[in-house]
């Protein structure tokens, strides 16, 4: 689904759908922030299944009013980019986890972290989106470098190995240690405390920088996968942030089955290529938006499925 070059997007679908957007959306962060999880803690399994799936019916509720006043195609628009995004984010979440592994994270901080990583992931998207989709408008031939880059993408994914992923390393941290004073263990949820007449930042700190940094690296794969499926930014938008804003409680989730989705990460990096593929075809053929959807959903079954089989056999045959 592609916008005409140079339509200004605010008014595409008229403020009334930005302002029931905003509404949903505030309201539902007030519910979660402001009255269930006000305190720092680690959310046990049966509430963060309950809230990752009060996030999801959130979204298919919002998909259904998109439905009703906008039409089909937009709602499968937004359904294909929702889905799209929620996968790539649980790739991005076993990152999170080895991060937090390797600093020893106590399971109480790690919600705080999340928190403010994706309160900063939510700015980066909203202007990753705008740069794409202006430079899409403007540079058709984007269209393939990104298609590309996705295609390349989904290769590298499917061969990375865990040992290979070490973001403490990035530059910017080095920098971090080397012009700010961290403190070598934490103060209790705080990333800034004041000790001996001098500031100093904590490893919670460090930790929030490379959720950050991490977030920054996902996101140029995410977003030119969004915007192979639409380029409307209202359909990008508020599919990319009800995907992000229920990773909080889709991460506890995640952290207790890690090692059942095997392969989840080659499910990932597949449909990384299709995607990709989607948008290098696009002069050429075209792919009904139904056809990438079903693609999409028979791939994380398939990976899904796969990994549960798996794990259920090397059970059997362990000793």
């Amino acid at each position: 689904m592609r916008m005409p070059a140079g339509e200004w997007f605010v008014f595409e679908h008229g403020w009334l759908a930005w302002v029931v957007f905003a509404v949903v959306i505030v309201g539902m962060l007030a519910l979660d922030l402001g009255v269930v999880h006000r305190r720092s803690e680690r959310l046990g399994m049966r509430e963060a299944v309950i809230w990752t799936l009060v996030w999801i019916a959130t979204a298919l509720v919002f998909n259904g009013w998109i439905y009703v006043s906008m039409g089909a195609q937009p709602a499968l628009t937004f359904a294909t980019a929702y889905l799209i995004e929620k996968v790539l984010s649980v790739d991005n979440l076993f990152v999170f986890l080895i991060i937090f592994s390797y600093f020893k994270v106590p399971e109480g901080l790690q919600h705080r972290v999340l928190f403010w990583g994706i309160l900063g992931a939510i700015i980066l998207r909203g202007l990753l989106i705008t740069a794409g989709i202006t430079l899409l408008d403007s540079f058709h031939w984007m269209t393939y470098l990104l298609g590309g880059f996705l295609v390349y993408t989904g290769f590298k994914t499917a061969f990375r190995k865990d040992e290979d992923i070490e973001p403490w390393k990035h530059p910017v941290i080095g920098l971090v240690y080397r012009f700010a004073r961290v403190l070598p263990d934490y103060r209790d949820d705080r990333f800034v405390v004041h000790e001996g007449n001098r500031w100093h930042v904590t490893p919670l700190f460090v930790v929030l920088i490379l959720i950050e940094l991490t977030d920054v690296a996902f996101a140029l794969d995410s977003v030119p996968a969004v915007l192979a499926i639409s380029t409307d930014p209202f359909l990008v938008f508020t599919s990319n942030l009800f995907a992000i804003l229920g990773l909080r409680a889709l991460y506890f989730v995640v952290h207790e089955m890690m090692r059942v989705f095997q392969l989840l990460q080659h499910g990932v990096s597949v449909i990384l290529v299709v995607v990709g593929a989607e948008m290098l075809l696009e002069s050429f053929m075209d792919i009904p938006d139904v056809l990438l959807f079903s693609l999409i959903v028979l791939i994380m079954v398939g990976s899904i499925g796969g990994s549960v089989m798996l794990n259920r056999r090397q059970q059997l045959s362990s000793p």
